[in-house]
């Protein structure tokens, strides 16, 4: 029978996937002789690779081939990816749903938001419905909720292989499954029929013991691992996490913590399936699935060899003990700024500021039911104690079911009573939608959240805006108290005539009457695809057609300018970041994610000239004259004057946003060198036929850098590119100095095929 929801599965389709897992699995058993890992077998059971040749796979050095169960793709990069797949004219070939949930700006309250977010933002809605219609695509409308939640509540299922054109898509391993952030050009090969093509990720394993217990939350978990493994430890890397202390922790909580493993880089985090996950699915409405879950337990869990000995089999073993874990906080600045909540009071804080001016919760990050109740649960007992909110606080429930259960279970009676502001079921402030009216532009101020990201000028625009990242409970504690220097688990609060503690924080981790599954905004494709024209307003200025870019010219790049160069510290000594959000800001240029001319006006706006140390500061160094980075760009594009790019550590670094990669393209960009690349920008770079080049010595970025303003880059031998073989280049500085270099690659053949046809597009479409 056909499911209500056109991509969700039905267990017949659940126990087709696991059969052929496990024909495969069966066959790679006999290959490699040893126990597999749960990560391991999801690979193997989905890899498109003759099975003799699985022991010649080598960890972040070899490339293979994945079939894909579902693509999921929220709205703000789901635009590019339909304008690039009108180019193959065909219908979908996998599962998959748009989502819109990142255009919604929070201002006043849910209603007044999604009113407003539907005026502003109707063209980009009516599009992509089109385009569902057009290719077969599940369409969840701007008040169903964040892409994310609804692809657990709706889609997610052990053992699965899903892709998502957002970096947070590795929320859903846990619920057993790997699922990994992409960028828009590896969607659109999904959705044609293409395996998924990666680097072969190595093995961490993080073993859990113990208990949560008092004020640790699964938050103060990837938290703490961002403490241990940096925002690079996971690169090219699936963690995976085993032990007893995993039963401790629920579904929702197991998804907060694979959802921020995006932030240490990994290619995804995944839990095991067990009973826990098993009452998410009966919470969901799909117990009817668990019979063909329990039948393929053994697909769905690693091997028990694996936790016996964990060192033989995974090439890095983190042990957390949850017993003994204390709640911790990230920030602000960096995602791995981290330090237990007992250290934060005695920090010497950025720029001295110790009030919060805000504290949030939700986003996809922690916007579960539990959180919910959790939060909820907190004010009351505060309120009943005599206290009220010090600091503003709101929140952000992760999909109208969510929103509904908490309607009908009375918490957002407790929220509306406390003064908390429920913005609408959709990203929001995590993203920099968010419109302020309790600050003025460029005051310095701190905030703190429940979110996963705290970039400069993420949340709000505004650099001065510092945000710490911590738990659910921890942030409302931090509403009550006011201050960075308030440690919930040891300080008192004024309740007029006595010093009051907040209790410790409890809550159900799943509503005990079920969730009230909503199917708002929910549209199904039509039987007859292909035949509805994709939606755009003549003139739009958000959404344009893609016009392909050309193929390579078959010639060298020849003392081409280097237009954007990254410091490696700034003026304090403090690391430079060279993210996406620096790339191409989010916030308020959402709007035009669907029209490449425009949103290029954003390239590089928020990276800082390491000469003139002014944001978005550029040299022309044919004219000798100064610009904006984008406009500069333009000027070399009109002289047909290719040009390049240079940064330090992990560039690319956070969302999958491939505008980072789109709009360099378009502007003229050929190349960008790098110590590290982030993987879903490095991937992104190379979709758009952009050459992703890495300095073999770091010292020939320091030659840059100390050779000031206006150096050109030649790069030669690009008619000899192969796999595996560096590329030879030449540094030019302003006074004329060289300085030959060695340039390393990670290009397979067929991505050097997409950098010939001039992108990946152009060699799928030819």
């Amino acid at each position: 029978m056909k499911p209500a929801i056109t991509a969700q599965q039905t267990p017949d389709g659940l126990r087709a996937i696991y059969e052929k897992m496990r024909a495969r699995l069966t066959t790679a058993r006999e290959q490699l002789q040893r126990p597999l890992t749960l990560a391991e077998k999801i690979l193997f059971g989905h890899i498109v690779l003759e099975a003799s040749e699985l022991n010649s796979l080598e960890c972040e050095r070899s490339f293979i081939d994945l079939e894909v169960d579902h693509v999921a793709m929220q709205n703000a990069t789901a635009q590019m990816v339909a304008l690039q797949f009108e180019h193959l004219g065909k219908p979908a070939a996998v599962p998959a749903s748009f989502h819109m949930d990142h255009l919604l700006t929070a201002r006043k309250g849910a209603t007044a938001d999604l009113l407003s977010g539907i005026a502003e933002n109707g063209e980009v809605y009516n599009f992509l419905r089109s385009a569902g219609a057009r290719y077969g695509i599940d369409y969840w409308g701007p008040k169903s909720g964040i892409i994310h939640t609804l692809v657990a509540e709706r889609y997610a299922f052990p053992g699965a292989l899903f892709i998502g054109t957002d970096s947070h898509t590795v929320h859903a391993g846990g619920l057993a499954q790997i699922a990994i952030g992409v960028g828009g050009a590896d969607a659109v090969d999904a959705l044609a029929g293409l395996p998924f093509n990666v680097l072969m990720p190595k093995k961490i394993g993080v073993k859990l013991t113990g208990k949560l217990s008092g004020w640790a939350a699964p938050k103060d978990i990837i938290v703490k691992l961002l403490d241990i493994m940096t925002v690079e430890g996971g690169t090219n890397a699936i963690v995976e996490y085993f032990g007893p202390g995993v039963a401790h922790v629920s579904a929702a909580g197991r998804m907060t913590a694979t959802n921020m493993g995006a932030e240490y880089g990994a290619t995804t985090s995944i839990f095991p399936f067990d009973e826990r996950t098993k009452e998410h699915f009966v919470a969901t409405d799909r117990k009817d699935w668990i019979p063909v879950m329990d039948e393929f337990s053994d697909l769905l869990q690693h091997d028990p060899e694996i936790e016996e000995t964990p060192d033989r089999y995974f090439d890095q073993v983190i042990e957390i003990d949850l017993s003994t874990l204390e709640p911790h906080v990230s920030g602000p600045h960096s995602p791995d700024n981290v330090r237990p909540i007992s250290a934060l009071a005695a920090e010497d804080l950025d720029a001295g500021i110790e009030t919060i001016s805000y504290c949030l919760i939700g986003a996809c990050t922690n916007s579960h039911y539990s959180d919910m109740v959790r939060a909820s649960n907190m004010i009351r007992a505060a309120r009943a104690l005599g206290l009220e909110l010090k600091v503003p606080l709101g929140i952000s429930p992760g999909s109208d079911t969510v929103m509904e259960t908490m309607r009908r279970d009375g918490l957002l009676e407790v929220f509306e009573d406390a003064g908390v502001t429920v913005f609408a079921s959709a990203c929001g402030p995590c993203i920099g939608r968010w419109q302020r009216d309790d600050v003025k532009p460029g005051e310095d101020n701190v905030i703190f959240t429940s979110y996963n990201r705290n970039f400069d000028g993420r949340n709000d625009g505004s650099k001065q805006t510092r945000n710490y990242i911590g738990s659910v409970e921890l942030t409302v504690a931090m509403a009550f108290g006011g201050t960075l220097r308030f440690n919930p688990l040891s300080d008192t609060l004024d309740a007029g005539d006595r010093q009051v503690r907040l209790s410790e924080p409890d809550g159900a981790d799943l509503p005990d009457d079920g969730y009230v599954m909503s199917l708002e905004g929910y549209i199904a494709p039509p039987e007859e695809l292909m035949s509805v024209p994709l939606e755009i307003a003549e003139g739009s200025d958000r959404i344009a057609l893609l016009e392909r870019f050309a193929p390579w010219d078959g010639k060298d790049l020849v003392e081409i300018p280097i237009l954007v160069t990254s410091a490696k510290v700034d003026a304090e000594g403090k690391p430079v970041k060279f993210t996406t959000d620096h790339i191409s800001k989010g916030g308020k240029f959402l709007r035009w994610r669907g029209h490449i001319a425009n949103i290029s006006t954003n390239y590089c706006m928020g990276v800082t000239n390491p000469w003139t140390e002014v944001e978005d500061d550029a040299l022309n160094v044919q004219s000798d004259t100064r610009g904006k980075y984008h406009e500069v760009a333009l000027q070399y594009r009109e002289n047909d004057t290719p040009w390049a790019v240079v940064g330090h550590r992990n560039v690319g670094e956070g969302s999958s946003r491939e505008h980072a990669a789109i709009e360099p393209r378009w502007l003229g960009c050929r190349v960008v060198i790098a110590t590290s690349f982030a993987r879903i920008h490095e991937t992104n770079l190379k979709k758009q036929g952009l050459l992703a080049l890495t300095f073999s010595d770091e010292s020939d970025l320091d030659f840059v850098l100390e050779g000031g303003e206006g150096a050109r880059l030649s790069v030669s031998g690009l008619s000899q590119l192969a796999p595996g073989k560096n590329v030879q280049g030449e540094l030019i500085r302003a006074d004329g100095t060289r300085r030959e270099v060695s340039l390393r690659h990670s290009l397979n053949e067929a991505q050097i095929a997409w950098f010939k046809a001039g992108s990946c597009l152009n060699f799928l479409a030819s």
